[in-house]
């Protein structure tokens, strides 16, 4: 007997039913990680079943086959055959099917009367064929993910279905809540962009380095241990490497990748819960398909990807016994970049023309880090909510007892004392916080504008609330590199 249905389920199923009703027959449903997608699954399946139909279940990877079919099973669906070489369930007269999309994509698909298409936003070129064979045209496709928002979607699905939003699922406690601390950044100047992320080998060299390991294992030690944590990095190297440094350190921790086979995965897995492994540093495979209580995430993987930085974080929500938050150590800067993931949303698929037609939108504020332990804060929150640090609107820059000292015009870089130029910095350093400009932006403006950059110490003193000068000198930058890029 399936688990009994929560009134956001109840009201999904409700909405499935009704598009086909309607004629629809490319179905997309968003649900975050912990709506229930196998529950919502199951009824459907068991609804197959009573009305004595067939029904395709697909899934991204061979590794999902045999956890879906568990999963089947635990909510009453027993009657599941599998479509797959030499396995146990291989029965094609039973009337739901699972499979792996490159498991169907090598043989002729069985007859069905409705397709769901597990993890949808990994998206396959078969996918797409498959749908538009004229003999499934009136075939009811069902895609579920929690973040559908693959370029292109659109062109195959009819109709967006929102089931809830993450932050709706953690106030109503189905998911939990969250606490994100964002230690040293990673200097990514130098990473390439490449299809909209960065460049994997690029980004590997950049995030592989020395200090930016040791900051992960010590701010770990500092706030994570206790916690069972999944640590997400950029390549198989640098997760091995993560992994060495927190043995070295005494941290029992494991690795998994792509190549893992699935009882050496099952075999930690089982440590994992039990405790007895405390970190498990993976690469490219933990971010869906797994339902393990986590209770920290340590993201030493940057991404301008909002689907992959939201299912790295969707790992961690999943609520527990005893447990309260799920802990966030962002060593990424993806949080500060990208937002919260309860701030990211889409209410509309992708048909791959609307990054070409869409009107620039207005940059929505981002969280920023606490100066003094690193807290990410929401948007407009002046005190920090971890440590109660506030920054205090003031320069601190006092000048030296003694003689009086005439200031000079700003206007003159030569006539600028030491003293004139610290204070203008703190004021730039002020700006780019407030703005939330990228890191380094106030000492380029400062370079423009004095022919060299300020000495590092500068960056320790306190920032200051930029003059109507200063801010008069800004919007005259701004206005004449918009004049040079019109030219």
């Amino acid at each position: 007997m399936g688990a009994m249905l929560r009134p956001q389920q109840t009201n999904l199923i409700q909405q499935i039913d009704q598009a086909i009703a309607d004629g629809c027959r490319r179905i997309m449903v968003q649900a975050p990680t912990g709506f229930g997608k196998t529950i919502i699954a199951g009824t459907i399946a068991g609804k197959i079943l009573d009305a004595e139909k067939r029904a395709i279940f697909t899934v991204p990877a061979l590794s999902l086959v045999d956890q879906t079919v568990e999963k089947f099973f635990h909510e009453g669906i027993y009657d599941v055959g599998v479509i797959q070489a030499q396995h146990y369930l291989t029965n094609y007269a039973r009337p739901i099917q699972v499979a792996s999309v490159q498991t169907l994509q090598r043989r002729a698909v069985p007859a069905a009367d409705l397709v769901m298409i597990d993890e949808a936003h990994r998206w396959f070129e078969f996918y797409g064929e498959w749908l538009k064979r004229p003999e499934w045209a009136d075939v009811p496709f069902i895609g579920l993910s929690a973040t559908p928002w693959t370029r292109g979607l659109g062109k195959y699905f009819d109709k967006l279905i929102i089931a809830a939003t993450t932050a709706e699922l953690i106030e109503a406690g189905y998911l939990s809540r969250f606490r994100v601390f964002a230690p040293a950044s990673p200097d990514l100047s130098d990473v390439r962009t490449v299809a909209g992320d960065y460049h994997e080998g690029d980004l590997s060299k950049a995030m592989d380095k020395s200090a930016l390991v040791a900051d992960v294992i010590d701010t770990w030690i500092e706030r994570g241990r206790g916690r069972p944590t999944l640590c997400f990095a950029v390549d198989r190297a640098h997760a091995k490497n993560l992994q060495q440094k927190f043995i070295a350190a005494d941290i029992v921790a494991e690795y998994i990748d792509a190549y893992t086979a699935a009882p050496d995965r099952e075999a930690i897995a089982k440590r994992f819960h039990k405790g007895e492994v405390e970190v498990v540093c993976n690469v490219g495979c933990l971010t869906t398909g797994i339902d393990w209580d986590v209770r920290c995430i340590i993201l030493a993987r940057p991404t301008k990807s909002e689907m992959l930085f939201v299912q790295m974080i969707g790992r961690g929500l999943r609520t527990a016994d005893g447990k309260d938050d799920c802990l966030i150590l962002d060593h990424s800067d993806n949080h500060i970049r990208l937002g919260f993931v309860t701030d990211i949303s889409h209410d509309k698929l992708d048909d791959g023309r609307e990054r070409q037609k869409a009107e620039p939108k207005a940059k929505e504020a981002l969280p920023k880090k606490c100066p003094k332990c690193t807290f990410l804060k929401p948007p407009k929150t002046p005190i920090c909510p971890a440590c109660g640090f506030k920054p205090e609107p003031k320069c601190d820059i006092v000048n030296n007892e003694g003689e009086l000292i005439e200031l000079a015009s700003r206007t003159s870089a030569k006539a600028s004392t030491q003293q004139d130029r610290a204070f203008f910095y703190a004021e730039l350093r002020w700006i780019e916080w407030e703005r939330n400009y990228k890191k380094g932006w106030a000492a380029h403006q400062y370079k423009n504008k004095f022919g060299s950059f300020p000495p590092w110490g500068w960056n320790q003193s306190p920032t200051c609330t930029p003059t109507a000068s200063t801010l008069s000198w800004i919007r005259s930058r701004q206005i004449a590199f918009a004049k040079r890029r019109a030219s």
